[in-house]
């Protein structure tokens, strides 16, 4: 499996991934390319900027999932 197909599994099984989560879990270290190629695909996900305790910021990718 690619590591964009990887993703969005993830995406749609847990909800949400961050750099390091992506890094961990699947070797992946241009998550926001990967997010690219999905959106490029179609996919509608959204980037949030979480703010964490020291100070910095990074991106927290979810996939926004339509009821049919």
């Amino acid at each position: 499996m690619s590591q964009t197909n990887d993703i969005f599994h993830h995406l749609k099984t847990v909800g949400s991934i961050t750099a390091l989560e992506a890094l961990s879990e699947y070797g992946c270290f241009r998550l926001a390319a990967r997010i690219k190629d999905l959106r490029d695909a179609g996919h509608n996900i959204y980037t949030d900027n979480v703010e964490l305790p020291n100070g910095k910021t990074i991106a927290k990718y979810t996939l926004i999932q339509f009821e049919v």
